[in-house]
C-alpha cells in the first residue's frame, strides 16, 4: 500500500549522492514518478523505489554515507544472516556486525543501562543526520519486521548539528530527537530485547520483494489502517472487541482488501491486538490487584494459557515474572 509520508527534505537528501558525483537525477526522478520539482510528501513505494535506483546507479544502497559502499545485495543478506537469531537482542548485535563489517563507520554497539537498551555509533569522521537516520532506518526497520511488531523508541540523540528547516527529523521517529549531542544513539525499553524472532523463510521472500517501502512505514505509530483500527479498539474493552470482518465492514472494505492492505503496513489484526493487551496486561500485573486468570478474562482471551503464551511471545517473559 502506498501511503504518501516522505518529505522533499528525506528525497532530496538521498538525491544529494547523485548530485556529487555529477550525475543528473531528473531521469530517475522520472522512472520512480517523482517531480523534479518537489513540493508535496511522495508514497513509501515511490521513495522506496528511488532508493534501490539511487543503489544501483552508485552501486552503494547507503547513499555513499559511510566509510565503504554498502553494495547491493548487502540488505538482503543482512536479513538473512538474521532469520536464525532467537530474539532481537542477538538480532540486534549480529545486525551491528554484520553493518560494521559492511560499512567499517558508523559502527555501533548495544549496550545495557538500567531499564534502558542503548545503541550507540560512533565514527572518526563527522557524519550527516541523513547517514544517522539511514541507518537506524536499516536497523530499526528490519529489527521491527524480525519480532512482528513496531519497536517503540524512547529517545534519538545525532551527534551532528540539526539540519536546516527539517522538522521532519522530528516527526518521522515518534520519539523525541536531539541534536549537538556528544554521541549518536537510540534508546529504546530494554525489555524489548527479549522480543523472540517470529518470522521464517517464506515470510523473507515477502518482505524482501517489498522492502524498502515496507520498513519505512513501520516507524509510524498510529497512522494508516493500523492507526484506525487502534482507534476502533479504543473504544471498547479487549472482550468486547469486533470481529475482523466486522471492522472490515466499518472501514467499508472486503476483507481480504483489508488483510493485504495491513499486511503491506507489517500488520495483521491479530497482531494489533495482541499489541494492545500487552499493554494492558503489563499494567494490570504492576498494579497487582488481579491474577493472571482474572487478567486472562479480562483481555478477552478463552483461557490463561491463551494469555500465557500470547504473552510470551510478545515479551519474551511470563505473566508470572511481573505478577
Amino acid at each position: 500500500m502506498e501511503r504518501r509520508m516522505i518529505s522533499p527534505g528525506f528525497v532530496d537528501d538521498a538525491l544529494e549522492c547523485l548530485r556529487r558525483r555529477g550525475i543528473d537525477p531528473a531521469n530517475i526522478l522520472e522512472e520512480c514518478g517523482i517531480p523534479d520539482a518537489l513540493a508535496q510528501p511522495v508514497s513509501n513505494v515511490a521513495y522506496g523505489n528511488l532508493w534501490w535506483r539511487i543503489a544501483a546507479e552508485v552501486q552503494d544502497e547507503f547513499f555513499n554515507l559511510a566509510a565503504r559502499p554498502m553494495r547491493p545485495g548487502s540488505f538482503s543478506l543482512l536479513c538473512h544472516c538474521l532469520l536464525t537469531c532467537k530474539n532481537l537482542d542477538e538480532a540486534i548485535q549480529r545486525a551491528l556486525i554484520f553493518l560494521g563489517v559492511v560499512l567499517d563507520e558508523p559502527g555501533g554497539t548495544l549496550h545495557r543501562t538500567g531499564s534502558e537498551a542503548q545503541i550507540q555509533l560512533v565514527s572518526s569522521e563527522p557524519r550527516s543526520a541523513f547517514a544517522f537516520r539511514t541507518y537506524w532506518l536499516i536497523l530499526m526497520g528490519v529489527s521491527s519486521w524480525l519480532v512482528g511488531r513496531r519497536l517503540p523508541l524512547r529517545r534519538l540523540e545525532f551527534a551532528c548539528a540539526a539540519p536546516e528547516r527539517r522538522d521532519d527529523y522530528r516527526q518521522f521517529f515518534g520519539a523525541p530527537v536531539s541534536f549537538d549531542c556528544e554521541q549518536t544513539r537510540l534508546v529504546l525499553d530494554v525489555t524489548l530485547l527479549d522480543l523472540p524472532v517470529v518470522r521464517d523463510e517464506q515470510a523473507l521472500k515477502h518482505f524482501l520483494r517489498d522492502a524498502p517501502a515496507n520498513i519505512l512505514i513501520r516507524y509510524r505509530h498510529d497512522q494508516g489502517l493500523t492507526g484506525k483500527i487502534r482507534q476502533i479498539l479504543a473504544q471498547a474493552p479487549p472482550a468486547d472487541w469486533p470481529k475482523f470482518e466486522s471492522i472490515a465492514e466499518e472501514l467499508k472494505l472486503a476483507p481480504a482488501t483489508l488483510r493485504r492492505r495491513l499486511k503491506a503496513e507489517g500488520q495483521s489484526y491479530g497482531a494489533i491486538k495482541d499489541e494492545i493487551r500487552i499493554v494492558i496486561a503489563e499494567r494490570l500485573l504492576r498494579e497487582e490487584t488481579l491474577n493472571v486468570a482474572d487478567i486472562a478474562n479480562q483481555l478477552g482471551y478463552s483461557e490463561p494459557s491463551a494469555f500465557y503464551r500470547a504473552y510470551r511471545k510478545m515479551t519474551g517473559a511470563t505473566p508470572r515474572s511481573m505478577n
